[in-house]
């Protein structure tokens, strides 16, 4: 119960920290935080939580994290979905938030930095596009999550090096995605935009998992002995 609360928090956090800065600070009026802001809290938002309830649950904070976790060999998978539960719960919690906070003034929610391709994408990039950069970025996401946290690595040190490795992935790919590379941090955000948030959440559920799924294979290739 207590790894699962602390995946609902973490998830919760990564959510209301990314989501939040986009939706709220990225276009304030002439001291926005911009595309580098957003991706910048993003990073923080994991290496924050890694460093505070890390040692609790691992900090996934992400069902696409557990799943590749679980096929590089690094976790029990009983434990996959009681902790995809949790950071879809805690996704969704932080986007109730945010949605009470940003029509605060009045506004309209927008997009509320939902995931899209085509005509939703942030630059208008194609599905293919977005599915190539969905996969890729979750893959190299894992792979960087993998080896800093593998016993040979330098200790300490592995959450600087994954929220640093989600700032970039970030700095790359929000105009393609609005970037996801995490399933509960899209469904939290489609569930309140609906239409065509919701018809577009196959990709940013099924292309993340299946790029974690495949660098778990590849790490535990290239990273035993």
């Amino acid at each position: 119960m207590k790894k699962n609360l602390a995946e609902f928090l973490g998830t919760f956090w990564l959510v209301l920290g990314g989501c939040g800065s986009a939706v709220l600070a990225a276009a304030f009026p002439e001291v926005g935080i911009g595309l580098v802001g957003v991706s910048l809290a993003f990073g923080l938002t994991v290496l924050t939580i890694a460093y505070s309830l890390g040692h609790i649950s691992g900090a996934h904070l992400n069902p696409a994290v557990t799943i590749g976790l679980w096929a590089g060999g690094r976790i029990d998978g009983k434990i996959i979905l009681p902790y995809i539960v949790s950071q879809i719960l805690g996704a969704i919690a932080a986007a109730a938030v945010l949605f009470v906070i940003a029509t605060g003034n009045g506004s309209a929610i927008g997009n509320f930095a939902a995931n899209g391709y085509g005509e939703h994408s942030p630059g208008n990039y194609n599905m293919i596009a977005a599915l190539v950069s969905e996969f890729v970025m979750t893959f190299m996401f894992l792979i960087v999550i993998l080896g800093a946290t593998d016993e040979k690595a330098p200790k300490g040190f592995a959450g600087i090096a994954i929220g640093l490795a989600l700032t970039l992935i970030h700095l790359i790919s929000i105009p393609v995605t609005n970037t996801s590379v995490n399933p509960a941090r899209s469904i939290s955000q489609a569930v309140f935009v609906g239409g065509w948030a919701l018809s577009q959440l196959w990709l940013f559920i099924l292309v993340p998992i299946a790029g974690a799924f495949a660098a778990g294979f590849v790490y535990k290739f290239i990273g035993k002995e």
